[in-house]
């Protein structure tokens, strides 16, 4: 408490300018009874800073690591504290899906990134694998993105892609949700083909300290076949990577494997407050509506979001007396 910081924020709102000293152009911080208070840059009027919560001795403030709910909210596109409240567009890959995702009624926007031509060579680009080229580059998508009012959810799929397209990132520096996703680790019926952990980690927070990471496990899913869910084991290694992050970490997780990883994913939410997760499902996989309002009950809602496709989707909305956008 007291001390001075400097550093970078993605975005930071003031609402009682008396209170901070902006010392040329850098971040000047104090924590008064649990609240970080940041000035942040001279060319900033006071109405555009603004005060966080946050720890002592740890800065987390800006939309880049807010909590989503805090930001919808607060920009009232939504009305409560609950993760299947925020409405997702998943997999705005190309020109096409992304103008549709702009226009839909979705709050986040995901999408994949990797390095064009899969050589480690190209520019980052829009794409799943086993593609390799997108007819929209993460430049022109970023442009677009900043143009809206939704969040963006970035899923990297190679380390090569992470280091460049952090610095097209910090050109656009977006003023809403940001969360950077990799799968860091193997996981239930999954491949070992993680992107390495601590290259991840390093290249993200080496830009963006604050910034909100999605960390999660490859999975794989066998139809008509019994699949095991998360471990112990595995809670723990994703414990330990995480142990000295202080930024707010969602931890996304497969649909049809969470109902047999109840106390699992319960203790790993338990290690830290700033931690969520995020329900996610592949096209083939098989899971009920019953399965994600199971899953509902043993979370805090305020800690669990739904990134799920049709006809579940709406189902699951309708089931929990949420509208269902058309």
């Amino acid at each position: 408490p007291g001390k001075g910081y400097s550093t970078f924020l993605p975005d930071v709102h003031l609402s009682s300018p008396s209170l901070f000293q902006i010392l040329g152009g850098r971040i000047f911080c104090t924590f008064q009874k649990g609240f970080a208070f940041v000035a942040f840059r001279k060319t900033w009027t006071p109405s555009q800073l603004g005060y966080v919560r946050g720890r002592p001795g740890v800065l987390n403030a800006g939309s880049w690591s807010e909590n989503i709910l805090d930001y919808f909210l607060n920009t009232k596109q939504i009305k409560t504290r609950d993760g299947a409240e925020i409405l997702w567009y998943h997999a705005a890959n190309s020109k096409s899906q992304m103008a549709e995702a702009i226009q839909s009624t979705a709050h986040m926007i995901e999408a994949d990134v990797l390095l064009c031509g899969g050589d480690g060579s190209g520019e980052p680009v829009m794409a799943h694998p086993p593609e390799t080229n997108s007819d929209i580059t993460l430049k022109e998508w970023l442009n677009e993105a900043a143009n809206t009012s939704k969040g963006i959810k970035l899923d990297f799929k190679s380390l090569a892609s992470v280091n460049p397209s952090m610095k097209l990132l910090g050109d656009i520096k977006l003023r809403k949700p940001v969360w950077i996703n990799a799968d860091i680790l193997p996981g239930p019926n999954g491949s070992n083909c993680a992107v390495e952990a601590k290259g991840f980690l390093d290249a993200v927070t080496s830009h963006f300290p604050n910034v909100t990471l999605s960390l999660g496990w490859t999975t794989g899913w066998i139809n008509l076949k019994c699949n095991k869910g998360y471990s112990s084991a595995m809670m723990q290694e994703m414990a330990a990577i995480c142990r000295d992050l202080t930024q707010p970490i969602t931890f996304p997780v497969r649909a049809a494997l969470v109902r047999q990883s109840i106390s699992e994913l319960q203790w790993l939410l338990q290690q830290s407050d700033r931690s969520t997760l995020t329900i996610w499902t592949g096209k083939c996989d098989d899971y009920t509506v019953e399965d994600l309002l199971f899953i509902r009950h043993c979370f805090d809602k305020s800690r669990i979001f739904y990134d799920i496709l049709e006809p579940q989707k709406s189902e699951f909305r309708k089931a929990i007396g949420l509208e269902v956008p058309p």
